[in-house]
């Protein structure tokens, strides 16, 4: 056993990562990790400079891969994700920003001329609210967690996005007279029966607060964001929506008996059913 661990120690970053990652996966993350944590391009990473770092980032590397090997997901080491061409800061507590999520950004895009006036619910890093200001809409964006507000309200900053923020439960909102032309919103929609079908880079660092409803009420936020749409929505505003791509149907009903017209459901990047899009009556 003590061998082992001194064969394992003797190992390269790389090959380190592909004692637990696929081939594909190690370099992407590897690559990754020398542009944004040592400035190194892929080039001089091909060409032996990832080689020559010194002692202090030589330790930083060690670090970092040893969180990786933990199953750590990359962005929280690094402190950022991709978002629609952005780079937000990420942090453990705040839902790190998928690429299929920009398919919502772009149905926004597609459907609403700028400006519109636009409130996302649950807005975590930002990322929505964040891109679609910069696209030129006119931005509000609410919150549970004060915590996340701040990671929010700090990207919005460094980005130069204009959006207002404010902490609020969507499933006990204060009253306001409010009206928006969009609402849009990821809401957490996984249920707790699914959580053993997750990666441990999900299940073990992201914030269960905006991953997961309870088996028996796995639309409760749509429920909720819907019902205050009916109120909050202008005269043929739209409301969009990501959703459990095991209930579009169920979710697509809710609207319609809520009185929306036009539901659609939209598939994202992988061809799954990811969103939904209405128009209130």
């Amino acid at each position: 056993m003590f061998t082992f661990f001194l064969y394992f120690c003797s190992m390269n970053p790389m090959q380190r990562l592909l004692s637990v990652y696929p081939q594909r996966e190690a370099r992407a993350l590897y690559m990754l990790v020398m542009e944004v944590a040592f400035g190194l391009t892929p080039t001089q990473v091909l060409t032996g400079k990832d080689n020559k770092l010194s002692s202090d980032k030589q330790a930083l590397l060690q670090n970092i891969i040893d969180r990786l090997l933990r199953k750590e997901p990359v962005q929280y080491i690094l402190g950022q994700a991709d978002f629609c061409g952005h780079t937000f800061h990420v942090a453990p507590g705040v839902l790190i920003p998928r690429p299929e999520t920009e398919g919502l950004v772009r149905l926004i895009g597609q459907h609403s001329p700028t400006p519109c006036s636009v409130l996302d619910i649950g807005t975590g890093s930002g990322c929505i609210a964040v891109s679609l200001a910069l696209m030129g809409h006119k931005l509000t964006a609410m919150d549970v967690s004060a915590d996340t507000l701040k990671i929010a309200r700090e990207n919005a900053r460094t980005l130069q996005a204009n959006v207002d923020f404010c902490q609020e439960d969507i499933l006990h909102p204060s009253h306001t007279q409010q009206q928006w032309d969009v609402i849009v919103s990821n809401p957490p929609y996984v249920c707790q029966r699914e959580a053993g079908q997750m990666d441990s880079n999900v299940l073990d660092y992201e914030p269960h607060l905006a991953l997961f409803v309870p088996d028996d009420d796995p639309l409760l936020f749509y429920r909720a964001i819907t019902l205050f749409a009916v109120k909050h929505l202008t005269a043929n505003g739209r409301l969009y929506f990501e959703i459990n791509q095991e209930y579009p149907a169920e979710t697509a009903s809710l609207l319609e008996q809520a009185g929306f017209r036009k539901v659609e459901v939209h598939t994202d990047c992988f061809d799954k059913p990811r969103f939904i899009s209405a128009i209130k009556a």
